[in-house]
């Protein structure tokens, strides 16, 4: 079958012939319909975040068909429409018995530490199959794990209450869905941050305020706007060290700045004036979960959530086209969120 690979850090993707991976008892063979590329695979792509044993198929946002299942199989069959989570997990440990997978000392990540989705086939444990609703596109059901699922849970993370106000620190893939889960939670309003004009007229069209902060000072312009009070929670999903100040800047008393984004560099907090004499909270968010998962995409199934115009652009399963969307992620520009369709 044919995968595109990443062969050697700092060098562009690869296009090659690997064969198609063998089914478990346990496992299912998936048919890849949608493939989301993601800033992550920039980083893994450059070394920033370590990926392999090389060669490694990068894609971790992955929707298609089931191909196969496994002897022991029941969950699903042949045919069925499902997406991928991307945390492959023992299932036994204390972080995984409790919920919180993410941190199983034996996890692996779909297409980092394993192959993922940048070919025509992938075989995963069946448990990491997600049915897909009829009524999402694959297009969708692929960015929904990764960049929606990833805002769902920071803002989680974030205590998010009906009736509070929220600041999004990027609008690209997350900040799209971000945007729209904080109104489903009930979020008073919600602050849409960025310097690409199209796509805080996007934001904007899913109800936020936008405020571009290369206009102006986005701390100032938030606490301007209300009423000089901060907001209660700001997301940030970028993954810059000045965004991740201005999110904790930009927080009200009590305020909680979730970070989500993957940054090269730690950043500065005023520990008194901009902490302690708030009480307020900064909260990392790592990944996400496989229990989540079904609520979010009921959410996407009735419209709360709607991904049609997240997703800007599709490209084939050929290294030149998707090497050209890493360069571009890689200076922070492009399309919202661009999928693969082998």
């Amino acid at each position: 079958m044919k995968a595109v690979q990443l062969v050697k850090i700092g060098e562009p993707l690869q296009a090659r012939e690997v064969p198609v991976p063998p089914v478990g008892d346990r496992d299912i063979l998936v048919r890849i319909k949608a493939a989301g590329i993601c800033h992550s695979d920039v980083h893994y792509r450059a070394g920033a975040s370590p990926a392999g044993p090389l060669p490694q198929t990068l894609g971790h946002e992955i929707a298609g068909v089931v191909e196969a299942v496994g002897d022991q199989v029941s969950t699903v069959t042949a045919g069925d429409r499902v997406c991928l989570h991307y945390l492959l997990t023992c299932g036994d440990c204390a972080y995984c018995t409790a919920g919180h997978e993410q941190f199983c000392p034996h996890g692996q990540m779909i297409g980092k530490h394993t192959d993922g989705g940048y070919a025509e086939y992938i075989a995963v444990p069946a448990r990491n199959a997600v049915r897909l609703p009829d009524e999402i596109p694959f297009e969708q059901g692929a960015i929904l794990m990764c960049s929606s699922a990833t805002s769902f849970h920071a803002l989680r993370k974030a205590r998010m209450a009906a009736g509070e106000t929220v600041a999004v620190f990027g609008s690209g893939g997350l900040g799209m869905s971000a945007i729209q889960l904080a109104k489903a939670f009930g979020a008073l309003e919600v602050y849409a941050v960025d310097i690409d004009e199209a796509k805080l007229e996007l934001a904007a069209s899913y109800g936020a305020v936008p405020v571009n902060a290369a206009a102006a000072d986005p701390v100032a312009e938030i606490r301007r706007l209300t009423g000089g009070r901060g907001v209660d929670v700001a997301l940030e999903v970028i993954g810059l060290r000045e965004t991740m100040e201005q999110a904790v800047q930009s927080l009200a008393i009590l305020g909680r700045a979730v970070l989500a984004g993957l940054a090269d560099r730690p950043f500065e907090i005023d520990s008194y004036s901009e902490l302690l004499g708030r009480e307020a909270e900064v909260i990392g968010s790592s990944d996400h979960l496989l229990h989540e998962m079904p609520l979010l995409l009921e959410l996407a199934r009735r419209g709360s959530l709607d991904l049609s115009r997240v997703v800007t652009r599709t490209v084939p399963l050929e290294a030149g086209p998707i090497n050209e969307v890493m360069d571009a992620l890689a200076g922070f520009e492009g399309a919202v969120r661009t999928v693969i369709t082998p």
